[in-house]
């Protein structure tokens, strides 16, 4: 069977906010990855898919093995996989390069597929203001800061940052509240785009946790992916249709 069809997650969070919480979640995404493995020619698993990590010269956090293990499998079978880094896991390096292949992507990408033009990206400081987090997010970037944290021993930095992952509530979002916010945001970045000369089909993005599929200006779709703690959303490309679905296995 050719495989045709473009995967689209983000934020499983794993390691948050228990062990035991965590591993059932990544049971969830196991068995997902594994039901398109036969049709998907990428999946594009699109930041925060890590409540943390970060990537030693030679060590990385443990645990996951079983989704790493599944993305092994994937990429052995021809999926393409690309990695877009989030704001809980911006410290990926080449780890998953090296041993899937997978394509890193720092920010965002703009791509075309049978014709229709998509832009992706995590979602964490896009558009106007935030200029707090931006500020945050280039010194976490910095490659100068990141030396200096790989220098903190790993039982250290990683169990600092597992720490805060068990305090973290991932809840769920007040949903029209959410909503309207969102089309606002959404819409005004949509605007900006097309006064740039920047028109798409498609704009995909996780980080605000709720699953969103709306109508833009110029028949843009904006489509949120949401998360996998309460919604195990995720969109998929079949070549002509865009869907966003949720995973029921």
């Amino acid at each position: 069977m050719k495989k045709t069809k473009s995967y689209f997650a983000s934020d499983f969070h794993l390691g948050a906010p228990t062990y035991a919480l965590s591993r059932e979640r990544e049971t969830r995404i196991v068995h997902w990855l594994d039901s398109l493995k036969s049709d998907a020619a990428e999946v594009f698993l699109m930041g925060d898919i890590f409540d943390f990590w970060f990537e030693y010269k030679t060590v990385i956090p443990k645990g996951y093995i079983r989704l790493l293990g599944k993305l092994a499998e994937l990429s052995d079978g021809g999926t393409q996989i690309y990695f877009f880094k989030g704001n809980h896991d911006m410290w990926v390096f080449d780890y998953f390069k090296k041993e899937f292949s997978t394509i890193i992507i720092d920010d965002d990408i703009e791509i075309t597929r049978n014709g229709k033009k998509f832009f992706l990206h995590h979602g964490d400081g896009v558009g106007k203001g935030d200029k707090g987090y931006k500020l945050l997010k280039k010194i976490f970037r910095n490659k100068f800061c990141q030396w200096l944290f790989s220098i903190v021993h790993p039982n250290i930095g990683v169990g600092l940052a597992n720490y805060w992952s068990s305090k973290s509530k991932l809840a769920k979002r007040n949903e029209k509240k959410f909503e309207a916010v969102e089309l606002a945001w959404i819409s005004d970045f949509n605007k900006n785009q097309i006064a740039l000369g920047n028109s798409y089909d498609f704009i995909i993005m996780g980080h605000r946790h709720f699953p969103v599929d709306v109508s833009l200006q110029q028949n843009t779709r904006y489509i949120n992916l949401g998360e996998w703690i309460n919604f195990n959303t995720y969109a998929v490309f079949d070549g002509n249709e865009l869907k966003l679905m949720r995973w029921g296995g």
